[in-house]
């Protein structure tokens, strides 16, 4: 159905009035994501053919402002990342608010929202930092290794080193980008990525880890580089999240020319209505009261403006 104009004849001017669609046109996805393309890094990853299929996708318009929400089901979790207005977002998630467990994607603006949905922990401010072509600076004192899925328990042998469980596959190693560093035969420190995306020219890189012994020698940042580099060879925008408070590390990544773009916050998100009988409800509700509109007609109680 061609998507028609807003017309909010008819809705009380009194109430937050959001219009909420499912988006299964690409091109209109990616337009936008790219205004951020930053930010979005992550969820313009999931644009690939291979992955698409796995994500949802939901538009939220409003008087506020307009919103966006990505469930997305991958091999290590189901993810949910929204941008956008606050309020849109939280109309959104009213009547779509994903699987009963996710790994949430936010920036600040938005936790009120996702607490209103989810039950939040582990918690992290994180940054947002990114690098180009143009600002990258290589370091190769560091020798570095590819690593394949071949490699696989030597890879979870390091990430377990500090007292943690892994469980990456070789799938995992094979459908993105790994460097590692060796030292006297030994896998001592490794840099990856969360999504590649040589159809969007986006990475994420991540999965950097140093065996607790041989920190302090630079490995890590051998191996970012290393990634990094590699990855510009066909993405335009490369970027990686790092914990404020671990000076040391953007430091590093500062020196690779990483350059600081904007602040979120990541959690561990278990939604407070498990069951999802409410949700449905309301999303039944809402799609009756919407079909003028070619959407689904969310009105939030005032005390969930934002």
């Amino acid at each position: 159905m061609a998507e028609r104009g807003l017309r909010w004849e008819g809705i009380s001017s009194r109430h937050s009035d959001y219009i909420v669609s499912q988006l299964d046109d690409v091109t209109r996805i990616r337009a936008l994501l790219i205004t951020r393309v930053e930010y979005t890094a992550y969820a313009l990853g999931q644009l690939e053919p291979g992955l698409l299929p796995r994500a949802k996708w939901y538009l939220g318009r409003g008087a506020s402002g307009q919103g966006l929400v990505l469930h997305s089901r991958g091999g290590l979790g189901d993810a949910t990342f929204v941008m956008g207005d606050p309020g849109a977002v939280a109309a959104i998630l009213s009547i779509h608010p994903g699987t009963t467990h996710t790994y949430a994607t936010c920036q600040p603006q938005h936790l009120a929202v996702l607490r209103e949905v989810y039950r939040l922990s582990n918690q992290q401010p994180m940054i947002r930092m990114g690098v180009t072509r143009e600002t990258f600076r290589a370091a190769h004192a560091v020798p570095t290794h590819i690593l394949s899925g071949v490699d696989i328990r030597r890879i979870n042998g390091l990430y377990g080193s500090d007292g943690s469980s892994s469980y990456y596959v070789p799938e995992h190693i094979d459908a993105g980008v790994y460097r590692g560093v060796v030292v006297d035969g030994r896998l001592v420190a490794v840099a990856g990525t969360h999504v590649v995306s040589t159809q969007e020219h986006v990475a994420v890189v991540g999965n950097v880890f140093t065996h607790p012994a041989y920190r302090g020698h630079g490995y890590a940042t051998a191996a970012t580089s290393a990634v990094t580099e590699s990855l510009l060879e066909y993405c335009d925008h490369v970027v990686l999240t790092v914990d404020p408070v671990n000076s040391p590390a953007v430091a590093a990544y500062t020196r690779l020319g990483y350059e600081k773009v904007c602040q979120l916050v990541e959690a561990s998100a278990a939604r407070r209505d498990p069951s999802g009988f409410g949700s449905f409800t309301r999303r039944v509700r809402a799609a009756m009261r919407g079909r003028k509109y070619d959407g689904a007609l969310v009105t939030l109680p005032s005390n969930e403006r934002h």
